[in-house]
């Protein structure tokens, strides 16, 4: 029956356009975001896991710009202590040496003394200078707390996020504090070794002793020192490990993200040719279909 009113012909090819052009438009939005899975309405449960992986990757990049920053703290402190350890020319080492030649008989220690002054100013110095972005472990005041936490990692297992720590004992590295308690200012027997005068020590037996005691004094700050700073050197590692650890766990959850959310672009642009063919037959298609109404004239003339 051929009705005026009602074209099913119009009315099939109409519903095939609209099915069309919402595939066409879902596609170009997949290629146009590189996505597939863009919003909620997409794919609800891969969306909430894409988001919170999200927000689990931004957390794990504080925590590497966080190591980044404990990285340099320790750098820096490392630094200074192998620095106050020193060589045959400077530091504890020096002393030690200076002490040692100070035990010969009827050498002038006064000028001996000079050298070690010296060198008691230029560790005081370092240990003043191992500063970075206002952390001083070796140079410490009352205001410095007595551990110190340096994020290392972040995870979350459900809904509960853990995030651990490398945690530093302070005391084990500070040379000089407020309080001489320090490595270097705690005072043992007479003296500490920053306050060593041997200037007016004779060859007397009683004063040889009390070179023997510098000597022992400055060998137990050189093993002390020595400790913290190898201490130090295994916490730079730690940290170094953790970082790269870090960054290759932020790209395993970005491949992650991209296995659930990411668009095929081989498949998405084979699938744009096929519907933009198939919308200009279903224009063509509806075309035909409204130009068989124009038949019906046919019959009235």
């Amino acid at each position: 029956m051929s009705s005026l009113l009602t074209n099913s012909s119009a009315m099939t090819a109409l519903q095939t356009l609209r099915s069309v052009s919402s595939q066409l438009s879902t596609t170009q939005s997949r290629i146009s975001t590189g996505q597939r899975v863009a919003t909620a309405s997409d794919n609800a449960a891969y969306w909430s896991i894409a988001t919170s992986m999200r927000a689990d990757n931004a957390a794990l990049s504080a925590v590497s710009d966080s190591l980044g920053l404990s990285a340099a703290t320790v750098d820096t402190e490392y630094t200074a202590l192998n620095k106050v350890l020193g060589d045959s020319n400077s530091g504890l080492t020096k002393l030690q040496s200076l002490l040692v030649e100070a035990k010969t008989a009827g050498i002038d220690r006064s000028k001996i003394q000079s050298e070690i002054t010296q060198i008691q100013q230029d560790m005081k110095n370092v240990a003043g200078a191992a500063t970075f972005n206002g952390v001083n472990w070796l140079s410490t005041n009352a205001t410095t707390p007595a551990t110190v936490n340096l994020v290392s990692s972040f995870s979350r297992v459900g809904a509960t996020p853990t995030t651990s720590s490398i945690t530093v004992t302070v005391a084990n590295y500070s040379l000089y504090t407020s309080t001489t308690s320090g490595i270097l200012d705690t005072v043992t027997g007479s003296a500490s070794v920053d306050t060593i005068n041997i200037g007016a020590l004779t060859d007397s037996a009683a004063d040889q002793t009390t070179l023997d005691g510098y000597i022992a004094q400055v060998t137990a700050a050189i093993g002390t020192v020595a400790s913290g700073a190898a201490n130090l050197g295994a916490i730079k590692n730690r940290i170094s490990n953790n970082s790269e650890f870090v960054k290759s766990l932020m790209d395993s959850v970005d491949r992650g993200i991209g296995q659930l959310v990411d668009a095929d672009m081989n498949q998405e642009s084979t699938r744009l040719a096929a519907l933009q063919v198939q919308q200009q037959l279903g224009v063509q298609a509806l075309s035909i279909a409204n130009n068989n109404s124009q038949s019906i004239l046919s019959l009235f003339r």
